[in-house]
């Protein structure tokens, strides 16, 4: 508890005693009115301040006014002897501890997200002339060496230069398992070094570093409302005013209807009591506090749990999706690929490996990087120049002054060169040396242990359908989609043919089922953008996937696609259950404040109460459970 809401909640326990205690005192006129005025005052004060700012802002109808207007019509009713000064206080005091509840829980769903935030560092550790000197991770520059201590916060992404370690992740991932890091191997801001020194050369700079975006990602969440925020929004301004008249008329219609039309007493305190009771009734505070709680919750819950979803509209979009479109390799596959077979070469296989290395040694590519594994030594960038790279095809380079052509069927033909077919399950990379073929490499990927609990999962969700997307060849991409049990596959397919496949899908599907993309976020930015939400996976170090995705998942577990999907239907089930519960209670109880039936008690009930229940259904938006 805060120290706003510390001082609250001792204002709330002095206007009770005093509340309760000036009941057992027996005098009246105007010393009980004085002294009950001290209670409703301390309570009360910021409220009637806030109304009365409203009111000169010309922004008079909101929670504020309508219990400023509710309370001092009690206290003037109870001066004429028509009520009591306790239903005024009460009706303040309650408002204030159901206030004081809500803000208690947006507080616990701050500091859910806080932890997530709590991985910004604080400081870089530099070398400077044998001393370690601790500055601020925006003054580091790209290429400097920081020192990352047992303890603390990788600052800035980078390689590890010198050292090994384990690092803990769970702020990023929102898994506990250690990840192991090593000299040459990359490491991603927001990590925590846990046994180690690490020595790390920054790539990056900080605002552009992992972390940097991952935080101005969840800073920015809440601006990006949903269809239901929106509507409460909308519905709020039109409904306050309405119910603001709608007293006034009950206050003032009946009272001439009985004294002009029917020739009876105007009972002017009675209506004026039911008006008083039907704005007490009608404040909107469980609408207006739980249903953006309701997301901000959820947004939290996810992001704790290593899914950042980028806004409450996302939110609400996850849980009406029917089609869910993914790409292969690093989506469904570990995208660790090895060369798996050599075949049909013109030259030794070292030679062969020689000539593909150097060419594809510019590329970030896996497959590239596979061929450059299997070479298993150093690449002399000196002896590597006009490289080439064709999207979808491969590369074309010159290798001590030979022209070399790396990559897959279509390369071949584009270049009309014969190459020999093969058969073997495997991405297939041909090698061309000096416009001659040189033969082939059976590039192999690994199937993730989870994927096949992944796509199960997505179908117990309610999923209509599963697609996968790869440029891979069509046998390859075939045998991976059947062991996997997805619904239908398209292979061979260049960056922009999955853009056209899935506006295709668009077309073909129901209006009312939303479809997302899963891909790496590297080369599938475009396909991520196109899709009602695009989900971006194993994006720990992407900034494409950061960038182009509506949501990202902080590790390459695609079982968190239906965690994620899930998580959002029950979200949307707690926001319904709010609006379905709050408008009926509300709506019972002004029928019968309206006719007379309800008292001010029932009016906080139907007010405080029914917020305080809102509220704490919403909370529960924050626990993500992985079957929901």
């Amino acid at each position: 508890m805060n120290k706003k809401q510390k001082k609250m909640l001792i204002r709330i326990v002095i206007a009770a005693v005093m509340m309760v205690s000036f009941h057992f005192i027996p005098i009246d006129g105007y010393f009980r009115f004085g002294l009950y005025m001290i209670p409703y005052l301390i309570i009360g004060y910021d409220i009637l301040k806030k109304a009365g700012l409203g009111i000169w802002n010309r922004q008079v109808f909101d929670e504020n006014f309508l219990m400023a207007i509710a309370t001092v019509g009690a206290i003037v009713i109870a001066i004429t002897g028509g009520g009591d000064y306790t239903e005024a206080i009460a009706v303040m005091l309650f408002y204030q501890i159901g206030e004081l509840f809500q803000s208690y829980a947006v507080g616990k769903s701050r500091r859910n997200i806080s932890e997530l935030m709590d991985i910004r560092p604080d400081y870089a550790n530099v070398e400077h002339e044998g001393d370690m000197e601790q500055i601020d991770p925006d003054e580091v520059e790209v290429g400097t060496i920081i020192v990352v201590r047992p303890g603390e916060k990788v600052p800035i992404d980078g390689i590890v230069v010198e050292g090994s370690s384990s690092l803990n992740t769970t702020a990023l991932t929102g898994e506990s398992l250690p990840r192991d890091i090593r000299v040459g191997e990359e490491i991603t801001s927001g990590c925590i070094n846990m046994t180690g020194l690490l020595r790390v050369r920054t790539t990056k700079e900080f605002g552009e570093s992992t972390v940097s975006k991952i935080l101005d990602l969840v800073e920015n969440a809440s601006s990006r409302k949903s269809k239901s925020e929106n509507f409460i929004s909308k519905f709020a301004k039109i409904y306050t005013p309405t119910v603001c008249y709608g007293a006034l008329a009950l206050a003032v219609l009946p009272p001439v209807i009985r004294m002009v039309l029917l020739d009876l007493s105007p009972a002017w305190g009675d209506w004026i009591y039911r008006a008083l009771t039907f704005l007490v009734i009608s404040c909107p505070c469980a609408l207006v506090i739980s249903i953006p709680l309701s997301f901000f919750a959820g947004i939290g819950g996810a992001g704790n749990a290593g899914i950042l979803i980028k806004g409450s509209n996302y939110l609400e979009t996850l849980s009406k999706v029917g089609y869910v479109v993914m790409d292969k390799t690093g989506t469904l596959t570990k995208g660790v690929f090895e060369v798996s077979g050599i075949h049909h070469n013109t030259m030794p296989e070292e030679k062969l490996l020689y000539y593909a290395a150097h060419a594809e040694s510019a590329s970030s590519h896996p497959i590239s990087r596979s061929i450059i594994k299997a070479f298993g030594k150093d690449i002399d960038y000196t002896k590597v120049t006009d490289i080439q790279e064709i999207s979808g095809h491969g590369v074309v380079a010159c290798v001590d002054g030979v022209k070399v052509a790396a990559g897959n069927d279509k390369l071949m033909k584009q270049l009309t060169i014969d190459y020999e077919p093969c058969y073997a399950t495997g991405t297939l990379v041909h090698v061309a040396v000096d416009g001659i073929y040189a033969g082939h490499m059976v590039i192999s990927d690994v199937i993730k242990e989870n994927a096949k609990t992944a796509i199960a999962a997505l179908k117990e969700t309610g999923i209509k359908k599963t697609i996968m997307l790869t440029g891979d060849a069509e046998g390859v991409a075939k045998e991976v989609a059947g062991e996997l049990a997805v619904d239908e596959v398209y292979s061979e397919l260049l960056p922009q043919d999955k853009v056209t496949k899935v506006e295709e899908i668009i077309q073909s599907k129901e209006k009312n089922q939303m479809l997302v993309f899963v891909g790496d976020g590297i080369n599938d930015a475009p396909v991520l953008s196109r899709a009602d939400v695009g989900i971006a996976m194993g994006a720990m170090g992407s900034d494409a996937a950061i960038e182009a995705a509506d949501v990202v998942l902080m590790d390459d577990d695609p079982t968190k696609i239906a965690t994620a999907i899930r998580h959002s239907k029950r979200c949307l089930r707690i926001v319904y259950q709010n609006i379905v519960f709050a408008l009926g209670i509300k709506g019972i109880c002004l029928i019968l404040g309206a006719l007379g039936i309800a008292n001010m008690w029932l009016a906080i009930f139907a007010d405080v109460g029914v917020m305080v229940i809102a509220v704490l259904n919403a909370i529960r938006a924050l626990f993500v459970k992985k079957n929901q």
